[in-house]
């Protein structure tokens, strides 16, 4: 019982994630930028006074259905989630601002959103220190899986040693997710930085190529075609705006 109060207690601190893409077009009337505009001076401060947080907010770099804004953010619970949703109804700034935002066009074309669960050893989401004067480079992926028991042998290899490796070899997390609601699923979804697209290539080199890694991967149950299915890539850059540089 002690234990399973442990676990219990545990799993309240794993952050509620959300993943909210907005589908855009390039148009002459500044689809883009005008939906940037507004996150910027209207929606991220709004969800600020909601009490999500933090808030990443990025634009397309290399990515299928280019271009698309992404917004990722946070919250503690189902409840301050509810909460939060509540607060931006009743937000007049947000609602003011929302509303010249329609009747200026359109903003996107559609919205996609995701909510995942984070995982155990990384709760939530983990802002990267900035560096005067820089911004990095983002990668989301997202691992599907066959079944919903092969994803929860890649999350545990995660927590069990492929994130600290992540730490080792110079990448930058920000989150590591099961999704709960979205597509594709079952998967996971994380998203780490880079300092440029050079150093991407050879983390990723120095990771595929390191002992740890090879021993942990070759362990039975979790090699690639046993715990992931099919992987997607994203290749993101932070907005002057966003929280996570």
């Amino acid at each position: 019982m002690a234990l399973s109060s442990a676990a219990a207690a545990a799993d309240t601190k794993r952050s509620l994630l959300e993943l909210t893409l907005f589908k855009m077009r390039n148009t002459t009337d500044g689809m883009t930028r005008r939906t940037n505009d507004f996150l910027a001076n209207t929606g991220l401060p709004a969800l600020k006074r909601s009490g999500a947080g933090p808030v990443g907010a990025f634009n397309s770099v290399v990515a299928p259905d280019s271009p698309f804004l992404l917004l990722v953010t946070s919250y503690p619970s189902f409840a301050a989630y509810e909460a939060a949703l509540d607060k931006l109804a009743g937000d007049a700034e947000y609602l003011k601002g929302a509303e010249a935002l329609y009747a200026a066009g359109l903003p996107y074309i559609r919205v996609e959103r995701s909510l995942l669960r984070g995982f155990p050893s990384f709760p939530g989401i983990e802002v990267p220190k900035a560096e005067e004067g820089k911004t990095r480079i983002y990668e989301l992926r997202q691992y599907e899986s066959n079944n919903v028991l092969s994803l929860r042998r890649k999350v545990k290899m995660f927590d069990d040693g492929e994130i600290d490796l992540f730490r080792k070899v110079g990448m930058a997390p920000v989150f590591f997710g099961a999704t709960l609601a979205g597509h594709n699923m079952p998967n996971l979804v994380y998203m780490v930085g880079f300092d440029d697209m050079a150093a991407r290539e050879k983390i990723w080199s120095v990771f595929g190529s390191s002992p740890e890694w090879k021993k942990m991967s070759s362990q039975p149950g979790v090699s690639d075609g046993e715990v992931v299915s099919n992987i997607t890539n994203w290749i993101v850059r932070p907005t002057p705006y966003s929280e996570i540089r």
